[in-house]
């Protein structure tokens, strides 16, 4: 990669906007000493200061990948953390409950919506599956929080046990039909449940100490 050739580039806007470095600075809100300096190569230029004299012939700043596409900001909407915040630019962020850790710490600290991986080795696994880095962070949707995420998990159990209930009665002739059945766990066995990585096979979903039902949550 050649290296940044910032006088020759003043020279352009200048050549592209047919102006002297005096009027250039003075069009691009920029001191002509700076000006002078810079294209003579003896100091640097604020990038945002070369982007207002490169506005001043028409033209833009932008980054360009190895093939020679441009290559777009991060998005300035994307996902933040509880204070505000842009997550490190470097890092990849996911759901705070998904992939939650299991270490000791994990029922010490408050559950957040939004979090990333720190673990370098990690992250680098998780990119290799997914087929590389993400090209952003992702951007806040409906059903984002962690309330509403669990509510749809609990859902997505309800709607997997009662099919799996009217595949059983199908298959047991006799049984009472779905529509006899009522089952009274709590949400507390549905999380009981869904927390139970990985499951095991043929052993009935766990259930609340005060759960009144008892019944098969597998």
């Amino acid at each position: 990669m050649s290296e940044f050739d910032l006088a020759g580039l003043l020279r352009r806007i200048r050549r592209a906007a047919d102006l002297s470095q005096r009027e250039l600075a003075q069009t691009g809100g920029v001191p002509a000493s700076t000006v002078a300096a810079a294209e003579a190569g003896t100091r640097g230029l604020d990038a945002r200061a070369l982007a207002r004299l490169a506005a001043v012939a028409g033209l833009r700043l932008a980054l360009l990948d190895a093939r020679g596409d441009e290559v777009a900001p991060m998005d300035g909407d994307a996902v933040r953390d509880e204070g505000g915040r842009h997550f490190p630019a470097h890092l990849d962020t996911r759901h705070g409950d998904d992939g939650w850790w299991h270490g000791p710490h994990r029922f010490d600290r408050r559950p957040v919506t939004y979090t990333f991986t720190r673990d370098r080795s990690w992250r680098d696994r998780l990119r290799q599956a997914r087929g590389g880095v993400p090209d952003d962070h992702q951007l806040p949707r409906p059903g984002d929080s962690l309330a509403e995420r669990a509510a749809a998990r609990r859902a997505a159990a309800w709607r997997a046990r009662a099919e799996e209930r009217a595949r059983r009665l199908e298959e047991e002739p006799g049984q009472p039909s779905v529509g006899d059945f009522r089952c009274e766990c709590p949400p507390a066995c549905e999380d009981l449940l869904l927390d139970e990585r990985p499951p095991i096979p043929g052993r009935p979903g766990p259930h609340a100490p005060d759960c009144v039902c008892g019944c098969d949550l597998s």
